[in-house]
């Protein structure tokens, strides 16, 4: 790129001198300046996020999952990514997952998806359901990043491990990590199982109550 811009700098030069010019104050060629902030409003960053092709996944998606709810939220749900009926309604936890989760805001929580926002560490779907990798994740993470920012919400419920890793960096496993009380910036972070690892260790169900009536516990001194 430099080479580049002393090339056109010095064709420039040398077609003012055929003109007759020995010396001038003409603006050299300068590079236009990229503005990188992201939108200040989720609207026009859903826009933004829905037109993005920073990372593979875009390249195998059919709908981009933004995330939805409340866009004040006093909780966020965070979990790994979309699944085939999420990336075919562009809607996050919608599918089997999505009943279990909604159950549980609403049986243990009291609260119906539209009082809470949800959605994903990455917004497209990885092939085959397999697990983000570091690349897309870390991609796609200042989309995640200015939702927490623009949200605010007061506690954050992590769903998996790989939304606690990737949303806080820390590999810890999650039997070990789930339904500890973190600080996320001004925020309360809850790490506890993904819906999914529900439906396939039932039993489990009964940890992640546990976890849930920590954040009503916490809901209750707002």
């Amino acid at each position: 790129m430099k080479n580049l811009k002393n090339a056109l700098l010095l064709k420039q030069l040398y077609q003012l001198k055929q003109l007759g010019y020995r010396y001038t104050d003409i603006t050299p060629f300068q590079e236009e300046k990229v503005d990188l902030a992201l939108p200040d409003t989720l609207e026009s960053l859903q826009k933004q996020a829905l037109a993005c092709h920073l990372c593979e996944l875009s390249k195998s998606r059919k709908k981009v999952v933004f995330g939805e709810g409340n866009p004040h939220a006093d909780i966020l749900i965070i979990g790994e990514g979309p699944g085939a009926t999420e990336d075919s309604s562009g809607k996050p936890f919608v599918g089997r997952s999505g009943e279990v989760l909604t159950k549980m805001l609403q049986n243990v929580l009291g609260l119906s998806r539209n009082d809470v926002y949800i959605t994903n560490i990455v917004k497209c779907r990885p092939p085959n359901n397999r697990v983000p990798t570091p690349t897309e994740a870390h991609t796609c993470q200042s989309y995640l990043l200015k939702q927490i920012a623009l949200i605010q919400p007061r506690l954050i419920l992590t769903l998996g491990a790989t939304a606690y890793h990737y949303l806080t960096g820390d590999d810890t496993g999650i039997t070990k990590i789930r339904g500890t009380i973190h600080t996320y910036g001004k925020a309360t972070l809850l790490p506890t199982y993904h819906p999914s690892y529900l439906l396939r260790n039932p039993s489990a169900k009964k940890e992640v109550m546990v976890d849930l009536l920590k954040v009503k516990e916490l809901m209750g001194k707002w």
